[in-house]
């Protein structure tokens, strides 16, 4: 259906991602993968959505001067806001679990931004869910990260492995969102650049 719609464009997803580039198959999109390596630093000002609209524009910089007239570069960034501050990847075990123990019993917020990029317009739209753990116990978050090893995910946990099994118990808004990619809002929004 959008594929037929997308069909004399070029989709390129600047994501190594595999659960996006899951949902872009499950999209049921044709699309190649780029990848440029980008410093992800952001100015200590930005605040809430900011950061992440920053950094998926920010991922898109090194593409510009390649784009031809019918591609569509899509570029995104997740992070975790909670206590005030963005949750980012976890460099070890123990900054890990300060995350998690961080979000134990209370609710954080997961914002995933989405940039759309042409060779002449530049898109940038984001999804807020918010998200609700149970008091985990020591045990419980320790398991998770030997087990399931979450230092590539924003505030260390995946939604969809053990810890979102066993320890969310309310999800406000989308939930492919926390997984890393609104999927609603990538397909309206394909939708609406090809009219």
């Amino acid at each position: 259906m959008l594929n037929d719609k997308l069909k004399d464009y070029h989709l390129i997803l600047a994501s190594g991602s595999p659960r996006r580039q899951q949902f872009f198959k499950e999209l049921g999109l044709q699309f190649e993968i780029r990848l440029k390596p980008i410093n992800e630093e952001y100015p200590e000002r930005l605040r809430h959505f900011e950061i992440s609209d920053y950094l998926a524009q920010l991922k898109s910089l090194p593409f510009k001067d390649e784009l031809q007239a019918h591609d569509i570069l899509i570029t995104s960034d997740t992070i975790v806001w909670h206590n005030d501050k963005a949750l980012g990847k976890p460099k070890d075990n123990i900054e890990a679990f300060d995350m998690i123990a961080s979000m134990s019993g209370a609710t954080h917020e997961v914002i995933t931004s989405v940039c759309f990029t042409t060779k002449s317009s530049q898109k940038t739209l984001n999804a807020i869910t918010k998200v609700t753990f149970k008091s985990l116990t020591d045990e419980e978050i320790n398991y998770y990260i030997d087990t399931f090893k979450p230092f590539d995910k924003a505030g260390a946990y995946g939604i969809q492995e053990w810890i979102g099994q066993i320890g969310i118990t309310k999800v406000e808004g989308s939930y492919t969102n926390v997984v890393g990619l609104p999927t609603h809002l990538v397909y309206k929004t394909l939708n609406s650049m090809v009219l």
